[in-house]
């Protein structure tokens, strides 16, 4: 059974989020809220820790995972990033987006998308997770935390305990609810942004939506 943090929502405790960043610098899944919804977590860097968030989540290596980033600083590491692009990232950043971009070496192949060697980035705007990530070793790789056979994905803490509790190391739970929606997903690995997911992030529009690709899954 996951150990479960209580923690608060606009104040989250230190000591608790670093905990918690502890937990998954060490191997560890934890679930945890979002600008968006909840979403499972583990680093970067931990490949057994990955393989086993993707046999959590019933996906394959074809399939897209997102970065979550503490800031637009660290993008830069992970992704290759023109100036248009920064501009657009700057605009809504942090919030509930995600952007598929082509990858750097910083990446392993392990998590890159096998043939586009993109990956998706995110900068939440949410105040435990930012807080978390202010304790992390680099990035954290995430997943919607919705599985096969669930209509919706998780909102709450309790939620995703009923959903992952004896899979996951760790649940964070900020008392609150969170959106009902994953995040909106653009695709920019080619020269114009195009929108494959409408999720919980307004679109502007220089953003032109498509049907989602059935190999996206973030």
């Amino acid at each position: 059974m996951a150990q479960y943090f209580n923690v608060h929502p606009e104040n989250p405790q230190a000591r608790l989020c670093k905990q918690a960043a502890e937990l998954i610098n060490s191997g560890g899944i934890a679930a945890i809220p979002t600008d968006s919804c909840y979403a499972l977590v583990c680093h970067l860097d931990d490949k057994a820790a990955v393989e086993r968030l993707r046999r959590l989540k019933g996906i394959s290596e074809k399939q897209h995972l997102a970065l979550l980033c503490k800031d637009l600083s660290d993008l830069g590491s992970y992704a290759k990033v023109s100036n248009v692009q920064y501009r657009l990232l700057k605009s809504v950043f942090p919030g509930p987006y995600t952007f598929i971009l082509e990858a750097t070496k910083e990446v392993p192949k392990r998590v890159s998308h096998p043939s586009k060697k993109s990956i998706g980035l995110r900068v939440p705007a949410h105040p435990v997770v930012q807080e978390i990530l202010s304790h992390t070793e680099g990035a954290l790789i995430a997943s919607t935390l919705q599985l096969a056979g669930m209509a919706e994905p998780a909102r709450s803490g309790w939620e995703a305990q009923e959903a992952v509790g004896n899979e996951v190391d760790l649940i964070v739970d900020d008392g609150l609810y969170c959106g009902a929606f994953p995040t909106t997903v653009i695709d920019w690995t080619a020269e114009n942004p195009l929108v494959v997911r409408v999720g919980a992030g307004p679109l502007s529009g220089a953003l032109e939506p498509v049907d989602i690709d059935e190999q996206e899954s973030l």
